[in-house]
């Protein structure tokens, strides 16, 4: 009975006393009953066997009293009582040198197991380093000694016979280590403690370097945008096409190579910002944010200022490629028209100065008076032409030719010509009309050939440079309108041609007249230079140049409708690309709100969706290519579709940015799901809520849409906070919250709103919705718990050492802390002391750390 009450530590009903055997065995009955009453089993033990001094039996009951009182109730991880008490001691002896527990019998016979117990508890009573391993019995007279002295555990066992014994009895080593555990029982709810602290600094420092990855990211994809910007908003122009069209090629490089990486950094970025945001609030830690600069949204701006600088870029390069097409096509025209003219005025000047009059006769002097005439004919003909060459030379200055300088020169040149041929040709004119008075005579057939002949002459000149004219077109419709023109001009022919032959037909009656009559003409006709020789050739030379110009157009056509077909090659993808995108946008919005299967069956069916857009982007790449010849043969509009690669870019790059975001809040609502404990059913609940009040299924609410999501759930922000935490599924909470009203507080919903849109964006995504629910329905770790826990290592004191922690966490857990722990203040304060509430307030974000 005594032995039974030591063990229990209970005080057990006194039995009967007396020397008869009735009464012994009635004593007996009542411990075993009690024994039993305890849940103990005692198989094939009676009260005979114990009264008549069975020493087997005996000990087997002492033994099952020993395992159930001071043993059984050991447990470490959940083991049985015998392997937990073994754990236990192999955790408390790793340290120690020459130690290696791995049973109750042979692994205690040095004695260096039950020293290392002490002096891990107590390291005052044990001087470790100076015991020796081949000296067991010393040992473990030490560890008796100081057991029974200091810890007032008995000494049960005699080392000699430990010693002594090949096998020492694992039962007598059990029974002695249980002591050991139970006197250290503190200690175990320290080890307790310390496990929760480092549990809680894993998680800030995992957190810590994800906060670290993610201001790197955040500064390298910065710094790209930084760099890239000012190369995209340079606008200096080249002088030719060539230099410009490389321009455009490092640009579609960028575009195909260098750019499509940062757009998938940017999206990881914002997968890695949203998952640290879910994990911290998951962990009950304060919302990360980044350093000045690189939040979020700087990127996104940054972002937006690089894309509005890409579009402005290639749109100023496509000008400015057309801009230098149509100075070349300008210039060329110009010094066409400037060579036809210095030729025709190439003697121009001499001949208007000469003074052949004064000794003429009156026949010379009229016909020099018709020949002027006809000149002047020739003149006021030319007059379009310099005018021509003027425009032709104001407009390349409006566009900024690089050769202004030459071609305003040489313009110059030709209008100061021109001015002095005009003087020249008045003055002529007035010398000869001063004498016309005396001139009489005129031979007037050479003068109807001078005058018709002279618009002939032009008008074949004309149709040369309009035959050798330089065109550019970008439609079909253009050249077709060149032919058409071309063909009209065609259809003049025949009328040009009698005209030449009535022409030809004057000079050949002069002659016939003159020859009848035996009148020697003097020379050519005096009235004109047009020959009939320059009139047949320069007919001839229009009859050469018209096939020219009809291959010229047909190439040219040739050219436009290949130019077309890219056009509806490129439209025709870009119509079936374009919907794609948007039905496949359309779809992720509304898969996005379905609540069909598990979340894991709606993460499965997300990736595969996700595989589906990813195999979808060889057309992405088709239609870049056909984009990429379009641009090579200089192809700038497209009527046959309304999608430019632009548009497809854009859809593409927000596609695959909405499937990962889809995805990562999916990934994040498990994540909640998991760690706060909400079962499938609650989160289809809260889904179904918030698709209800989300009429646009936009993903998100605004405020009153939140606020009347919440009275929809029986929502109570006007109760006490504290009825609102503990655990309890969403059934309960609502009967709990709907008991006592629904009604939402101005300033009570305003703090809900500060919790669920920090950053006053004024919606509430589906994802900070679902963690304040997780939030106000299941349990999460506090800094009141991790100072709880810090105060157990303390051994109830209000600081802790630097030993202590060493002592009682892993080192790297144990220097992180100590690094960041400011020294304790108050009055209680020991050399060396550590505040270690203020640490774990500041791991919650309630004060500074």
């Amino acid at each position: 009975m005594l032995l039974l009450e030591v063990i229990s530590g209970e005080r057990l009903p006194k039995p009967e006393r007396g020397k008869m055997r009735v009464h012994k065995i009635n004593n007996v009955n009542k411990a075993l009953d009690f024994i039993a009453s305890k849940g103990v089993k005692l198989v094939s033990i009676g009260a005979e066997e114990i009264v008549d001094g069975n020493a087997k039996m005996t000990l087997g009951m002492i033994w099952t009293i020993i395992l159930r009182f001071a043993i059984q109730d050991i447990s470490v991880e959940e083991t049985s009582a015998k392997e937990g008490l073994l754990l236990w001691c192999q955790r408390k002896t790793a340290p120690y040198k020459n130690v290696n527990v791995q049973n109750f019998h042979i692994s205690w016979k040095d004695g260096l197991a039950f020293n290392a117990l002490i002096h891990r508890h107590r390291p005052e009573l044990i001087e470790y380093d100076k015991l020796r391993k081949d000296d067991p019995v010393t040992n473990l007279n030490n560890a008796f000694e100081v057991a029974e002295k200091y810890l007032d555990i008995p000494k049960m066992l005699d080392a000699e016979d430990i010693v002594g014994t090949l096998r020492p009895d694992e039962k007598a080593i059990m029974t002695y280590v249980s002591c050991f555990y139970h006197a250290f029982s503190g200690a175990q709810k320290a080890e307790t403690a310390a496990n929760r602290i480092c549990k809680v600094l894993a998680v800030n420092q995992e957190n810590e370097h994800l906060m670290e990855d993610y201001e790197k990211l955040a500064s390298d994809l910065l710094e790209w945008i930084r760099r890239t910007i000012p190369w995209l908003e340079d606008r200096s122009p080249q002088k030719t096409i060539q230099e410009m069209q490389q321009k455009l090629e490092d640009f579609r490089d960028y575009r195909r190579v260098h750019k499509p990486p940062k757009v998938q950094e940017k999206c990881q970025l914002e997968i890695n910002f949203n998952t640290l945001q879910t994990k911290l609030r998951l962990s009950n830690r304060p919302a990360f944010m980044p350093s000045e600069g690189r939040m979020v949204s700087d990127i996104n701006n940054g972002w937006q200022h690089l894309e509005q600088a890409e579009k402005g870029y290639e749109e100023w390069l496509l000008n400015e490629i057309r801009r230098l097409e149509r100075l070349d096509h300008l210039a060329e025209k110009f010094r066409q028209k400037a060579s036809i003219h210095e030729a025709w005025t190439e003697g121009k000047e001499a001949m208007l100065k000469q003074k052949d009059y004064e000794s003429a006769t009156l026949s010379d002097i009229k016909a020099l008076i018709r020949k002027h005439e006809a000149f002047e004919s020739d003149l006021a003909a030319h007059q379009d032409r310099v005018e021509q060459i003027a425009a032709i030379a104001q407009e390349l200055n409006e566009l900024d030719y690089y050769d202004s300088p030459s071609v305003n020169a040489r313009c110059q040149k030709i209008c100061d010509q021109w001015d002095v041929l005009g003087s020249l040709t008045h003055s002529r004119r007035e010398a000869l009309e001063k004498t016309e008075k005396q001139l009489e005579t005129i031979d007037e057939l050479h003068l109807e050939y001078a005058k018709r002949a002279a618009p002939f002459n032009n008008w074949m000149e004309s149709a040369m440079e309009d035959l050798q004219d330089m065109f550019i077109v970008h439609t079909i419709e253009e050249i077709e309108g060149l032919i058409a023109a071309h063909d009209q001009f065609k259809s003049t022919l025949p009328d040009a041609d009698k005209e030449r032959e009535a022409i030809l037909g004057i000079q050949r009656e002069a002659q016939r007249i003159a020859d009848f009559n035996s009148i020697k003409l003097g020379g050519n006709n005096p009235y004109t230079s047009v020959t009939p020789q320059i009139i047949n050739s320069k007919w001839e030379r229009v009859q050469q140049l018209v096939p020219k110009r009809d291959h010229a157009l047909l190439d040219e056509q040739s050219k436009q409708q290949s130019n077309e077909h890219l056009r509806r090659q490129f439209a025709s993808q870009a119509n079936i690309v374009g919907p794609w995108i948007q039905t496949k946008m359309e779809e992720i919005g509304r898969i996005s709100i379905e609540m069909n299967g598990t979340l894991e069956d709606q993460l499965n069916h997300l990736k595969q969706y996700e595989q589906s857009i990813v195999d979808y982007k060889p057309n992405i790449d088709l239609l870049e290519q056909q984009h990429q010849l379009i641009q090579e043969a200089l192809i700038f509009d497209n009527k046959h579709t309304n999608y430019t690669m632009e548009h497809i870019r854009v859809g593409w790059e927000q596609l695959l940015t909405t499937i990962a975001r889809t995805i990562n809040e999916v990934e994040n609502q498990i994540l909640t799901r998991d760690a706060k404990g909400i079962s499938q059913e609650q989160m289809q609940e809260f889904r179904a809520s918030f698709n209800h009040f989300d009429k646009d299924h936009g993903g998100a609410l605004g405020p009153e849409e939140f606020k009347a999501c919440l009275i929809s759930l029986g929502y109570d922000v006007e109760n006490d906070r504290q009825k609102r935490t503990g655990s309890m599924d969403t059934d309960d909470f609502r009967a709990l919250l709907s008991s006592t009203g629904c009604s939402l507080g101005d300033a009570e919903f305003n703090r809900i709103m500060s919790l669920v849109d920090p950053n006053g964006s004024g919606i509430v995504t589906f994802q900070a919705f679902i963690d304040f629910m997780s939030r106000e329905t299941t349990d999460t770790d506090t800094a009141d718990q991790v100072i709880a826990s810090f105060k157990v290592l303390a051994g109830d004191k209000n600081y802790i050492t630097a030993e202590e922690l060493r002592r009682e966490l892993p080192p790297e857990q144990a220097e992180y802390c100590i690094a960041r722990m400011a020294p304790y203040r108050g009055p209680d304060a020991a050399p060396g002391a550590l505040d270690y509430k203020s640490f774990s307030t500041a791991l919650y974000g309630e004060s500074d750390l």
